[in-house]
């Protein structure tokens, strides 16, 4: 019996239904009530299962969750799976879903892929391309074959989406190449890029200009550029070296506001907007604004007249809306919060005051504690924690109470002469798997903050996890919780904590929550962020820095946390040190 089930791992339970059961073909409008129930379940701000437990809640209260769809939320949170799932996959390997992640073929190829040749894995697929089966299937083709055949590598590393700040990093190169062009007079990269997702599949370019050849040569002329995938007049599609691809689209200038904010997205905050201005007799789509003709159907041209689209605030002006940051465009809150002019003014880097979480060389970090203070003036902070290890933390070279404590007297010294800058005592120690902490509480006493983290046991089940956060919570000496699921972004699944909970207990205790802006961590994720806020708990944003360089990840614990929708009074560390010391009670 599953114990403990997160929104996420229900959610993809469902999710694999819907996958099956589009390939059986079912009806749209069942599989689009399995999709969005997905959606609602990844961004809920609190646990399916709280909800469950409350017998004065029910699961039917939230938008966009039946009764059916309920009880089956209920059913696998009990037992961790579904009736259904496991008879479709009677019916259906679920090898079969690996061919969905090849480009291009969709639900209805792959099952016919499936229903007349019995192919259920990558490999059998490739072999029937090579051996021309797939040619001879009806709707395919040779030419459909040869870009399946090239699209089974890619499909194999189809899910290995890349980090945001990989993709920052590729954008920011071929931003530069392109700009270039003496032809080119506006670019942007839109997409899940713009809304600062975690991680990104793709990279969608939006470009004006008046020779729409010399743009897209330069980008065929990019360095990484592995294969053209396709040219048209105003669209181009490549793929970089390690799978990337890259979408450019060459628009109209009075249409790039408009174009801007369809490709950035999110789709449900489009849809929504989309429904707005039918509502008021106005149509939206990438080419602009328009006010719909008696008797059309508000396709750009025509009898339809143009009001806006040159710029994003435009479109959104055009029906009584204000311009929403991207990072919130995921049909959450924004437009609720747009309605009762509450609209939040989202937290930037420029409101950090102080990093508290990092090392140095006394533990696993690459620099001094000097050579770290003077990178954190260096980028305008006023204060900084020192955290290094606790001793359980062997390979990292944690200290004991005796090396903390030495270490602690040095930061005296150093801060003796500081102006305008404190170095605070600290440490991160470990909650240790039986329980406890890592460091005696006659130690911990003597610092000035305290950061608590789960680095071992993390296949314990939820009470044990749970109970470990929260009795570390409970001790008076801890500042914060450090990276609080453990989650390392493509690689680790978080650790089954349960967050109410610890939730609950940090409001109790009056402690805080990190946001470790480390891009393989964004630990909180920004759903669980946006539950902080929810529960009046300040965020801490710290970048868990092991070097110099590691203090500039802090941008992305700013982006994830705009994506939750947080202020500046959200985030613990945009106060000064005195004011943070008393809102820890120290």
């Amino acid at each position: 019996m599953i114990t403990c089930m997160n929104n996420t791992q229900i959610a993809d339970v469902i999710n694999r239904v819907a996958d099956l059961l589009e390939i059986k073909g079912t009806n749209p409008f069942r599989l689009r009530a399995y999709r969005n129930v997905v959606r609602t379940l990844r961004d809920l701000p609190e646990s399916a299962e709280a909800i469950l437990a409350d017998p004065q809640r029910d699961l039917t209260d939230i938008k966009g969750i039946g009764k059916d769809l309920a009880e089956k939320i209920a059913t696998i949170a009990a037992t961790g799976t579904l009736p259904l799932l496991e008879e479709l996959l009677q019916e259906i390997p679920e090898s079969v879903l690996s061919i969905l992640r090849i480009p291009g073929l969709g639900p209805k190829k792959a099952a016919v892929l499936y229903n007349d040749l019995k192919i259920t894995t990558l490999d059998q697929l490739q072999a029937a391309c090579e051996a021309h089966q797939v040619a001879e299937l009806k709707g395919f083709g040779e030419k459909t074959e040869q870009t399946i055949l090239a699209g089974i590598p890619l499909a194999a590393r189809a899910e290995q989406r890349i980090y945001w700040a990989k993709a920052d990093e590729i954008a920011q190169v071929l931003l530069e190449h392109l700009r270039n062009c003496k032809s080119l007079q506006q670019i942007e990269v839109a997409g899940s890029y713009r809304r600062g997702r975690e991680t990104i599949g793709d990279l969608d370019l939006l470009v004006v200009s008046d020779d729409h050849d010399e743009v897209m040569d330069r980008l065929a002329d990019f360095d990484a550029v592995e294969q053209t995938i396709g040219r048209g007049d105003t669209k181009m599609s490549i793929r970089l070296a390690g799978g990337l691809q890259v979408d450019l689209r060459v628009v109209p200038a009075e249409s790039f506001g408009a174009a801007l904010q369809y490709f950035t997205g999110s789709k449900d905050h489009n849809v929504i907007l989309r429904g707005m201005a039918k509502s008021r007799g106005l149509k939206i789509n990438e080419w602009g604004v328009f006010r719909v003709a008696e008797g059309k159907d508000g396709a750009n041209g025509g009898d339809n007249e143009y009001i806006a689209g040159r710029t994003e605030e435009e479109v959104y002006a055009a029906i009584d809306l204000p311009y929403f940051p991207p990072e919130i465009r995921e049909a959450r809150q924004e437009f609720e919060w747009a309605e009762l002019g509450m609209l939040p003014e989202l937290i930037e880097l420029g409101d950090i005051r102080g990093d508290l979480h990092m090392h140095t060389t006394a533990s696993d970090g690459r620099a001094s504690t000097l050579e770290m203070i003077a990178a954190a003036r260096q980028r305008g902070l006023t204060y900084i924690a020192i955290t290094d290890h606790s001793k359980r933390v062997s390979m990292a070279n944690g200290l004991d109470g005796e090396r903390l404590l030495e270490q602690w007297a040095e930061i005296d010294e150093i801060n003796a002469g500081l102006k305008n800058f404190t170095v605070l005592k600290g440490v991160e120690v470990d909650i240790l798997e039986k329980g406890g902490l890592d460091i005696a509480d006659d130690v911990l006493a003597r610092a000035d903050w305290i950061v608590a983290s789960v680095h071992y046991g993390q296949r314990q089940s939820s009470e044990q996890i749970t109970g470990r956060i929260v009795e570390a919570i409970r001790n008076p000496h801890v500042s914060a919780i450090a990276h609080p699921t453990g989650r390392i972004i493509n690689r680790r699944e978080r650790y089954e904590v349960d967050l109410e909970a610890v939730m609950r207990a940090a409001v109790e205790h009056g402690k805080l929550l990190e946001l470790n802006a480390n891009p393989a961590r964004l630990d909180l994720d920004d759903v669980h962020c946006a539950a902080a806020k929810r529960h009046a708990i300040p965020v801490v944003i710290n970048t868990d820095a092991h070097s110099i360089a590691g203090l500039d990840v802090m941008r992305h614990g700013i982006q994830q946390a705009r994506r939750a929708g947080l202020t500046k009074a959200d985030v613990a560390n945009t106060r000064s040190w005195k004011q943070m010391r008393k809102l820890i009670g120290r």
